[in-house]
């Protein structure tokens, strides 16, 4: 259906993000490096520093969300423990810079980044929505057939299902109880 597709475009345009912001933090850093500028005495070598490592480690936080989405479309399975952590701080941090982009940068920053988010959460949910059918399936006899009739299970007009008889008791059998008698109290 729609969701492998939806995860390979969710590898690209985050993989794609992930070379820009590098790209746009290094370039940054170049143009401090270069012009010595310093803001509230701040060490220019510093600030050029810092703007370089922020563009790598954000890159590589994009490139390990893509390579995450690019798991999902290779696999078609939804993602699980970190990578499902990771997909959903990266829906996280678009919103908050769509939010940001508004203001600073216009109306079009938003759109783009309102639409990752929007990717995101549809790989999202697409997975999570297969996931239960396919459970519900496999509970109520499979999807090939199972009691019944055409993999839906048994229906209201099947009535109740065959009920266990219970066990009898008898004089024999010990109570339940605990395995160990129980303390002596003392006054």
């Amino acid at each position: 259906m729609v969701r492998r597709p939806v995860a390979w475009v969710v590898a690209v345009v985050l993989l794609v993000e992930a070379l820009g912001i590098a790209a746009l933090n290094w370039f940054t850093g170049e143009v401090v490096s270069r012009q010595n500028m310093s803001m509230a005495g701040l060490d220019p070598d510093k600030m050029s520093m810092s703007a370089k490592i922020g563009g790598v480690v954000f890159g590589l936080y994009f490139a390990l969300c893509a390579l995450v989405a690019l798991l999902v479309a290779i696999r078609n399975r939804a993602p699980a423990g970190l990578g499902r952590v990771l997909l959903i701080s990266v829906a996280v941090v678009h919103g908050l810079l769509g939010a940001l982009v508004w203001g600073l940068i216009g109306w079009q920053a938003f759109l783009f980044m309102v639409v990752v988010l929007a990717l995101v959460v549809l790989l999202l949910m697409t997975y999570d929505r297969a996931d239960e059918a396919g459970a519900g399936a496999d509970a109520d006899g499979g999807e090939d057939g199972g009691e019944g009739g055409l993999g839906t299970g048994p229906g209201p007009q099947d009535g109740p299902g065959p009920e266990a008889e219970p066990e009898p008791v008898t004089k024999d059998a010990p109570a339940a109880g605990p395995l160990t008698p129980p303390a002596p109290t003392t006054p």
